[in-house]
């Protein structure tokens, strides 16, 4: 009885969070006129009985958002931000936090109190410090901008050390040394494997984050045709009226990407966020 409700309390919750996303792919391909019908458009017979009007379903959303608004080239900016950061990001958090978690060096415990105390730093007070070191490195308006400042979060960094001092032992590294690994081929052949779990885990956030990023690119960026696609859905709210089917369209487009990349890492991203809970 207990697993009974807990499987219906789990499909009762499943159905609630889909139902926005189903109504947001029906509202991607209705016409303006059908908009106000709940989910698919209906239409009635001479006797009275409803029936869903398939044919009144149209792709000109999409059309309008490819084609005549150019969206794919924001979505491909995307796709390269979110990728570039997200790999780079990893590989410098997971050598940082390596580093902290297997190196004794003079200041490493002044560096880790430095890392911890930076997980409390509020991100929108680090804005305008931000922009003025960009300004002052010519890097406004450019990719190189919204990247090199994402690339080592304090965050990943912490991530990465634990891991390391939770699955990697310090037995195996000193065996690789011993047979005569360099302390680069013994990063990425015997350390890196190990945290694997929450390497797909921190890919997927940082990927996320930098998907939805919306702040940083107004502030960096200038050229319209270097927004990302999180910039381009917003501007496509009118000053005096909605396009709502438009807004559908380009809000399904901006999702699809990363559902299809959650699916993917979804065994990792969980394994990942679990590392650690159960020792042995």
């Amino acid at each position: 009885m207990k697993k009974f409700l807990a499987y219906f309390a789990l499909i009762v919750a499943a159905v609630i969070t889909l139902i926005p996303f189903a109504y947001l792919v029906c509202g991607a391909f209705k016409n303006n006129e059908d908009f106000s019908s709940l989910f698919l458009p209906i239409g009635y017979r001479a006797d009275g009985s409803w029936y869903v009007a398939w044919s009144r379903l149209t792709t000109a959303h999409l059309h309008t958002l490819i084609f005549d608004l150019g969206l794919g080239r924001n979505l491909l900016n995307s796709v390269f931000l979110a990728s570039v950061t997200s790999v780079s990001a990893t590989i410098c958090c997971a050598m940082g936090g390596y580093a902290l978690a297997k190196y004794n060096f003079r200041g490493r415990t002044a560096v880790s109190l430095l890392v911890l105390g930076s997980l409390i730093l509020p991100a929108a007070l680090l804005i305008a410090p931000t922009y003025d070191l960009l300004f002052r490195l010519g890097l406004l308006d450019s990719y190189s901008g919204l990247i090199l400042p994402a690339i080592t979060p304090a965050f990943g960094v912490f991530l990465f050390r634990q891991a390391s001092l939770s699955g990697v032992p310090d037995a195996l590294l000193e065996a690789a040394r011993i047979d005569g690994c360099g302390e680069i081929k013994i990063f990425f052949g015997i350390a890196l494997p190990m945290v694997k779990p929450m390497i797909g885990a921190f890919l997927l956030i940082t990927f996320l984050a930098t998907w939805n990023n919306f702040i940083a690119p107004q502030i960096v960026l200038q050229t319209a045709d270097k927004f990302p696609l999180s910039v381009a859905v917003a501007q496509l709210r009118g000053m005096y009226g909605q396009d709502y089917g438009l807004l559908m369209a380009g809000t399904l487009v901006s999702i699809l990407p990363v559902v299809v990349l959650f699916m993917m890492l979804q065994r990792e991203f969980i394994a990942g966020l679990t590392s650690g809970a159960v020792k042995g």
